[in-house]
């Protein structure tokens, strides 16, 4: 899919898409002289539009928002590897792990 196309589906410009791709807010895969662009980054594009125009984070602070974003979207699937190992385990060892999780939020 073409910047302009990502443009148009997230009803901003192709200059603001660019713009996005150059300051690493955006990372498309390259192609030649065109970008690829997969469902996440038009995800990402619809995410640093709502960002930026309905929530008015500012071009200053939206690389903060966008690594904490990452951030929590990279512990989300660490987590569930974590879960699905534990899955895998003997009750005992599950309820050995809970307890010890219960016992620190408390």
């Amino acid at each position: 899919m073409r910047a302009s196309a990502v443009a148009t589906l997230a009803g901003i410009g192709d200059t603001e898409v660019i713009l996005w791709i150059e300051r690493g807010w955006v990372r498309p895969d390259p192609d030649g002289s065109e970008w690829v662009f997969h469902d996440i980054d038009v995800a990402r594009v619809r995410l640093i539009r709502d960002l930026r125009f309905s929530m008015n984070v500012s071009d200053d602070t939206l690389p903060l928002v966008l690594s904490l974003l990452d951030q929590i979207y990279d512990l989300r699937g660490t987590i569930g590897a974590v879960l699905r190992a534990l899955e895998t385990q003997p009750a005992s060892v599950q309820d050995a792990v809970l307890s010890v999780i219960r016992s620190t939020r408390a």
